[in-house]
């Protein structure tokens, strides 16, 4: 009996401990970059909100910590959380793509056909004329949602592809063209809804 309160204990010790740890790390830390960059774009309440969860994980964290200074296991649980947990809040928000950025495209080749190509997909379009190092050349902006990133860029390789051009974050816009947020399911609904109407 004693043995099997011994193993429990040492399992718990050196394994289970910092695993809980790292997990709480892990939580905390991805929150906490999360919050950090909705602050960044001017999300007050949804900041706040993790914030106050974030603090509460990572004082259950190093209270554990505190109780277990000799605890080497601990010590790197609680680093590597921290590591994983900066990897995983910067994965978590590529996915969300919040936010508006600016892209500013810089060409020598005629950009009609580029600015034609984004107008007819929604996008707006600012076209300004100014002189490089080499020459006449155009600049265009445009504000974008940042999961519309990779189409632009793609766009850009496709009509100029030896365009020069730079993405930049901002955090206010107001009025303007923007392609308008469509999924295949909202049109769905809409249809449905459509016919709805129509059969009263």
């Amino acid at each position: 009996m004693e043995n099997i309160t011994f193993l429990n204990s040492t399992m718990y010790t050196w394994i289970i401990l910092p695993l809980l740890i790292l997990i709480a790390r892990i939580l905390d830390v991805s929150m906490g970059t999360i919050r950090v960059i909705l602050m960044a774009k001017g999300v007050k309440f949804l900041s706040a909100l993790i914030g106050f969860f974030e603090v509460l994980i990572w004082l259950l964290a190093i209270g554990q910590i505190m109780k277990n200074l000799d605890n080497v296991v601990c010590y790197l649980a609680y680093g590597g959380g921290f590591a994983l947990g900066t990897y995983l809040g910067i994965l978590i928000e590529e996915k969300l793509s919040i936010g508006m950025v600016i892209i500013r495209i810089i060409t020598q080749k005629d950009a009609t056909e580029l600015i034609n190509y984004l107008q007819l997909k929604g996008f707006g379009v600012t076209r300004v004329d100014a002189e490089g190092a080499y020459g006449d050349v155009k600049i265009l902006f445009t504000i974008v949602r940042r999961h519309d990133i990779r189409n632009i860029a793609e766009v850009i390789q496709k009509f100029n592809p030896k365009a020069f051009y730079s993405v930049e974050d901002i955090r206010f816009v107001s009025e303007g063209i923007f392609r308008p947020k469509e999924r295949q399911y909202s049109k769905i609904c809409l249809r449905i809804f459509r016919r709805h109407r129509k059969g009263k």
